[in-house]
């Protein structure tokens, strides 16, 4: 089966055919007004799948697309406002160029789902969470999903205990044990937990609070958490290029937004390891994962107490999946080029087998 893999974001996509081997026939990237051209120009597929942020409490898998699913993904798009309106259009526009083409949803949170219940519950009162479905989702979890299966081809077998590090501009950890994730950093939306891009991460709920009781208008509130917080907040830019150029000039407020941001990243890795009761092996993926040396570096001196150690020279030329462990280091560390498009294809052929 030939799949047409969809990968939305906030602004641009990118589309993938792959053969059934998983081979890519043709890739293509763009700005989200121009999918019907991109899939004229691509041979036709036996299926799409289309990536999704968000599935709330009643996805659990991937699914096939009718009327009814699509209404109750449009339900959900206030929970991730950058990325759940962008994939209910690029739905719309691939099955009105495919309408004959069988397109399937695949979900985020969907590898979340065996979260265990002390995990996923928030300590809110029961009517709110039972009303409104309050509880830990968890994202990025395409992601995870394969880099668990990924670093299980390249060890033999998965790690009892993993701690995955997705980061770019959106940025979570998850914990995961046997291959299953038993806790991860975002939460109910993808705000929660470490600092991101132009997301805050975690912050003390009150402040929003106390913001529109003094006059701030919730969606300026809103608007700020999303896109001009994190990295973009505390030095005007979420490029961590640039931000490392100007760090290594000795800028003062991008070494002060790289101690927050390696902060927040130790703690949260350590807190999964502990969820964990140890660890075996670290995984970094995502752009920043993939691509930047000294992030992976600051944070496994960081948690060096947690017995890891890896190769400098290995870390700062991996291209592609390398493992990086230093010899004689207790945990694997290992870098993973992020296949969210594999991923959903996987979820296709299992949905319309």
């Amino acid at each position: 089966m030939r799949i047409l893999t969809v990968n939305p974001g906030s602004s641009s996509l990118k589309l993938s055919l792959l053969d059934p081997d998983g081979s890519v026939v043709t890739e293509n990237a763009g700005a989200r007004h121009e999918i019907a051209p991109m899939v004229a120009d691509m041979p036709r597929p036996d299926a799409v799948g289309v990536r999704f942020v968000h599935g709330g409490p009643d996805f659990t898998g991937p699914v096939v697309v009718d009327a009814k699913v699509t209404e109750r993904l449009e339900a959900l798009a206030d929970l991730a406002p950058l990325h759940q309106p962008a994939s209910l259009h690029a739905l719309s526009e691939i099955t009105g160029a495919l309408p004959d083409v069988p397109a399937v949803a695949c979900f985020d949170t969907a590898f979340h789902a065996t979260l265990p219940d002390a995990a996923a519950t928030y300590a809110l009162p029961g009517e709110w969470r039972e009303r409104y479905g309050l509880r830990r989702y968890g994202f990025h979890g395409l992601s995870y999903s394969y880099a668990a299966r990924r670093t299980g081809e390249l060890l033999g077998a998965v790690p009892d205990r993993m701690v995955i590090c997705h980061l770019g501009s959106g940025a979570s950890l998850a914990a995961v044990a046997e291959g299953r994730s038993v806790d991860t950093t975002m939460g109910f939306t993808p705000l929660e937990g470490l600092v991101m891009a132009s997301r805050a991460g975690s912050v003390d709920p009150g402040i929003p609070l106390w913001l529109i009781k003094h006059g701030v208008p919730a969606s300026e509130v809103g608007d700020a958490l999303e896109s001009r917080s994190g990295l973009r907040g505390l030095t005007g830019t979420g490029d961590m290029r640039e931000i490392r150029e100007r760090a290594e000039a000795r800028d003062a407020a991008a070494l002060a937004a790289l101690d927050v941001y390696h902060h927040r990243l130790r703690g949260c890795a350590a807190a999964m390891a502990a969820t964990l009761g140890g660890l075996d092996a670290l995984v970094f993926t995502g752009g920043v994962g993939e691509h930047d040396p000294s992030v992976r570096h600051r944070l496994a001196e960081d948690l060096a107490f947690l017995g890891v150690s890896i190769d400098p020279h290995r870390n700062d030329g991996a291209r592609g999946d390398t493992d990086v462990t230093a010899p004689g280091s207790a945990v694997r560390t290992l870098v993973v080029t992020a296949r969210e498009d594999l991923e959903i294809a996987e979820g296709v052929r299992r949905c319309l087998r």
